[in-house]
């Protein structure tokens, strides 16, 4: 083996373009469902840009083609640094990128149209699952074919994080999405009842477990190091952290059911290991939060380390809120309101969007060759649009989902309720138009990300087609590879 070889980056920079062209169309896509909800008329009566159509696209944007596109992009360049070996399979590699932008495509243009499963998080119909299922087993090939050849003996606790995700969402895809077609455009689950329902969320909430914690959290345990310039606080507790989430995860699903036909039980047991989860959700934010440790005076001048630390935080108040809710009496009152929306809110715009937009911002220059982004004031700027719009859109949602709770259950010394539905919705108004502004100034901060990725490249724009040259050590050469957890 050569001495000076290059890490296959061209696909890493195909999936890092994609991810902010698809953050930009995934929030668009939510700040228009936002004003449709504080002023109905926008929907045009045009019945593909009612809320019902649009939603999933918003859902799908975010979550699957923005937040997947940046998984698998880090997921490609993080397994060959810290194996120091290239891709197994470039052009496999690649087949994943295009087969991924090919469904993200086909999913929003069908959904809208009403081709679509009704499940949550797993909208899109059959054709388009199946060409999932292909596209999901060649990114799981090409990541553990290259961690099979990596030239360093440790696995690193980051490729933990990915293999665990890789691996569970393709389970769960699979088994939620088992139907019958009978027709090209429609099917139909195999399950029925309570039973296809408890296999959804067993589904739906292990694909924030694992599509949106476990994957991110491999971002973070490789990104938040490197960006601190010093170890990880404690490797060992990252690999404890590892195994308690992925065994508890699993069974917390049922809590999305609570007072529901799902037997008590099941509801009971969700309940149960909601709770436990807090300990390793907790774990993963503080072992972040403590690499920074001796390095807090870094973030005066790094924008992406702010995004990190603030997704942290974020991700320590998500969990703990996530627990508390899954309690039976605070799910009374939280349940069908906007409490939940917040809730979800804090964690993907909180957690999961600033955790990828500092990985991002922390891998552009060296996957693009550059010193450094083209625009640090450009970071800053996004960084105080994003935190303001979340911060604003999550408390307008806590504010309006307690006065929901409040009013629905509020009754006359008669046993009559004292407000209708409709007066809900009148005292809530005001805060739907301020999660409105909240996702207009997260819009546009993925805009400014989008200009400086595209000026920071504007030097490189030879490199995005041929891979850039980057020295990997070679110990027949006689060279020491460098320590694991803090390189880049």
């Amino acid at each position: 083996m050569n001495a000076i070889e290059t890490y296959d980056d061209k696909v890493v920079r195909l999936f890092l373009f994609a991810s902010a062209v698809w953050g930009i169309i995934g929030m668009l896509v939510g700040m228009y469902l936002a004003a449709e909800l504080a002023w109905p008329a926008l929907n045009l009566d045009i019945p593909f840009l009612t809320f019902s159509k649009l939603r999933p696209d918003h859902t799908f944007g975010v979550i699957f083609a923005f937040g997947g596109s940046a998984l698998m992009g880090t997921c490609y360049y993080i397994v060959q640094r810290t194996g120091h070996t290239r891709l197994a399979t470039p052009r496999l590699a690649e087949f994943t990128f295009w087969g991924w932008q090919l469904i993200c495509v086909l999913a929003m243009v069908t959904m809208p149209l009403g081709m679509t499963q009704s499940k949550e998080y797993a909208e899109p119909e059959w054709f388009v699952d199946i060409l999932i299922a292909v596209v999901w087993v060649s990114f799981g090939w090409v990541f553990f074919a290259t961690l099979a050849r990596r030239r360093i003996r440790h696995i690193y606790v980051a490729n933990w994080y990915y293999g665990a995700f890789i691996i569970a969402v393709g389970l769960l895809h699979i088994v939620n999405n088992l139907a019958i077609p009978v027709s090209m455009t429609k099917s139909y689950p195999i399950y029925s009842g309570a039973v296809d329902a408890m296999v959804q969320w067993w589904y739906g909430h292990n694909a924030v477990a694992f599509f949106l914690t476990a994957g991110f959290l491999g971002m973070m345990y490789y990104f938040v190091p490197r960006q601190a310039q010093q170890p990880l606080w404690s490797y060992r507790f990252s690999i404890v952290n590892f195994w308690a989430l992925i065994s508890i995860y699993m069974w917390a699903g049922s809590h999305h059911l609570m007072y529901t036909a799902l037997p008590d039980w099941v509801q009971s047991v969700g309940m149960a290991f909601s709770l436990v989860l807090l300990m390793p959700s907790w774990g993963s934010a503080a072992n972040g939060l403590f690499t920074f440790n001796g390095s807090w005076h870094r973030l005066k001048d790094d924008p992406a380390g702010k995004f990190m630390v603030m997704a942290l935080v974020f991700y320590a108040a998500a969990t703990f809120e996530g627990s508390m809710m899954a309690i039976k009496t605070v799910n009374s009152l939280s349940h069908y309101t906007d409490w939940t929306i917040a809730h979800v809110h804090s964690g993907s715009l909180g957690w999961v969007a600033m955790i990828t937009i500092g990985s991002l911002y922390a891998m552009a220059p060296r996957a693009l060759g550059v010193p450094a982004m083209y625009s640090r004031r450009g970071m800053e700027v996004h960084f105080w649009l994003h935190l303001s719009g979340t911060v604003l859109y999550v408390l307008a949602m806590w504010d309006a989902g307690v006065t929901e709770g409040l009013m629905w259950r509020a009754t006359n010394p008669d046993g009559a309720l004292t407000y209708s539905f409709l007066d809900s919705l009148i005292a809530i108004k005001p805060l739907y138009m301020v999660r409105w502004f909240g996702g207009v100034l997260i819009w546009l901060g993925m805009w400014v990300m989008a200009w400086n990725l595209w000026y920071t490249a504007a030097d490189a724009r030879q490199p995005i087609i041929s891979p850039i040259p980057v020295p990997i050590p070679d110990p027949d050469a006689g060279q020491t590879p460098a320590p694991l957890p803090t390189q880049g």
